[in-house]
C-alpha cells in the first residue's frame, strides 16, 4: 500500500470517540495514527492497519 506520512485514513471501526479519520504520524512496521476527533495518538501494526482500512484520503505535498 502507497501509505506516507500526513495521510489520512478512514477506518472500517471507529474510535471510542467516535470519530473514523485517523493521521499517520510514522510509518515503519508499525504505523502511529492520530485521531482526528480527540487527538489520542495508538501504534498500530501495519498488517492490522491496512486490514481495518477502508480509504486512503492523501494530503496534498506543496
Amino acid at each position: 500500500m502507497d501509505i506516507s506520512v500526513g495521510d489520512k485514513l478512514l477506518m472500517k471501526k471507529k474510535h471510542p470517540c467516535g470519530c473514523d479519520i485517523f493521521t499517520v504520524t510514522r510509518i515503519g512496521m508499525d504505523f502511529k495514527l492520530k485521531c482526528d476527533g480527540c487527538g489520542h495518538e495508538v501504534m498500530v501494526p501495519r498488517v492490522k492497519a491496512e486490514k481495518s482500512l477502508k480509504k486512503i484520503i492523501k494530503t496534498e505535498v506543496i
